[in-house]
């Protein structure tokens, strides 16, 4: 099944799925199903948010006023091995139990793998008789060999007034496979060295920013071997904050630059829809029917620190820079403008 595609914006590169079957847990009732999601997916939700804060700026140095510039640029956050994992302890749960008789293991976030499949299961109640229903816990990307998070934008920006800028970012919205992704994003830039008497000569620039990105992602599934249901749908929506204080070279061919600032964001992740448990009624549930079961919610706040390069060359150019934070991120980007 290809159910965590658009959590993690791979739908970017759309051939990528890893094999997800996350409303198996509402076999074992709705506290069980949304405590094993937050451990699984809030690394994904926390990565998504400082990948989609990245790439607002390349240099200090703010557009004249009515100049432009047109961007294509392309972000990569890197996985550590310390979240591609979880501790699932059945202690912590009222009705999910491994297979094998173990009460602890660490079992795959949506970046791991469980290598073997790790089987788990739950007991239902059908009329006067209780049953097990057993299912395999939820692979993570590393299953399908990849090992970072991707984005591609279009950005924009524009200068206004003295020292002024503002900057736009868009993904038209993308529909397939039962997937629909789409992010905008907009941003402002204010260049303090331009209040200078003599900013043209000044070797650096310093400037403020300060860019908002929202992402949105909708799974539309229907599963009928142990959930059988109406309008499944797993939903994203995702809102980051970059707030950074940026300085470059000012040099006419290469310039270099750096910055340090602050990430936030908030994501929220809803299982919608309705969801009948095929084999009876969970234990610790009065119904085998569940209607927009339970959300996720992960909200972030970080230091983020970038170092990069631009070389332009007339109204082409190009950067590489390395973002430093919780989760770390490369941006590079091709640039057209004058």
């Amino acid at each position: 099944m290809k159910k965590f595609l658009f959590i993690l914006c791979v739908v970017f590169s759309s051939s990528l799925f890893a094999q997800e079957n996350l409303e198996d847990l509402l076999a074992a009732g709705i506290e069980d199903a949304k405590r094993f999601t937050n451990g699984y997916i809030t690394p994904a939700t926390e990565a998504m948010i400082y990948n989609t804060a990245n790439g607002w700026v390349q240099t200090a140095k703010v557009k004249d006023p009515l100049k432009f510039e047109i961007s294509i640029i392309g972000n990569a956050t890197f996985v550590s091995d310390e979240n591609k994992t979880f501790t699932l302890n059945t202690a912590d749960y009222n009705n999910l139990q491994f297979r094998d008789g173990s009460t602890i293991k660490e079992v795959a976030t949506a970046f791991g793998e469980n290598n073997p499949d790790i089987v788990v299961f739950a007991e239902v109640q059908d009329g006067p008789f209780t049953q097990e229903v057993e299912f395999i816990l939820p692979q993570g990307l590393a299953s399908v060999n990849v090992n970072v998070v991707p984005s591609a934008f279009l950005q924009a920006r524009l200068g206004l007034f003295k020292g002024a800028e503002i900057k736009a970012r868009y993904v038209p919205k993308i529909d397939q496979e039962d997937v629909k992704v789409g992010l905008i994003g907009a941003g402002f830039q204010y260049e303090f060295t331009k209040l200078l008497p003599a900013d043209n000569v000044f070797p650096v620039a310093i400037s403020g920013v300060v860019g908002y990105t929202n992402l949105t992602a909708n799974y539309d599934f229907t599963d009928d071997e142990i959930i059988e249901g109406d309008n499944q749908q797993f939903d994203l929506r995702q809102n980051s904050w970059l707030f950074q204080v940026q300085a470059s070279t000012n040099l006419p061919v290469i310039n270099f630059y750096g910055g340090v600032g602050l990430v936030t964001g908030t994501s929220d992740f809803d299982v919608l829809g309705t969801y009948r448990v095929r084999g009876g009624v969970p234990l610790f549930e009065t119904t085998n029917e569940f209607t927009d079961p339970y959300s996720i919610t992960t909200k972030v706040s970080g230091v983020h620190g970038t170092i990069g390069a631009k070389l332009q060359l007339g109204f082409f150019g190009l950067h590489a820079d390395y973002n430093i934070a919780e989760y770390s991120n490369v941006s590079a980007g091709i640039h057209f403008g004058i």
